[in-house]
């Protein structure tokens, strides 16, 4: 993960390669940055739209690179696919690394923790505790 501030920025055509693939929860000038730096035949999976529906990207890290673009649907997945990822995270998933990442807050706190998340205050995994 990296801080927001390094993919905000106005994206290039093409950017220096930095990774080899990566996931985009945020879409916009986020996902047009990841595109622009992402290594020959790299991957970027998007799953989210938190910044926009909008892409402000170029053709240029599909065809001079070969970068693929892969759309996270959770909306229409067919069961089966979807009982095999959750039976993947239930055998995959380092349930201690999780549990270190994770704060739980109550249902009256969800408000504050809102504003802090969309300025860059929360870091790992928020759980509402509804009781």
């Amino acid at each position: 993960m990296i801080d927001r501030a390094e993919l905000s920025g106005a994206p290039k055509a093409l950017a220096k390669e930095r990774w080899a693939g990566g996931v985009d929860s945020v879409g916009s000038t986020t996902l047009a940055n990841l595109l622009s730096m992402t290594r020959y035949g790299g991957a970027i999976a998007a799953c989210g739209l938190a910044a926009g529906m909008d892409l402000p990207s170029s053709v240029a890290p599909f065809i001079l690179r070969g970068v693929c673009l892969l759309g996270i649907d959770s909306v229409m997945c067919p069961i089966e696919l979807r009982r095999t990822a959750w039976r993947r995270l239930a055998s995959d998933l380092d349930k201690a690394k999780l549990a270190d990442i994770t704060h739980e807050i109550a249902l009256d706190d969800v408000m504050g923790y809102g504003a802090k998340i969309l300025d860059g205050q929360v870091r790992g995994r928020i759980v509402v505790k509804i009781v």
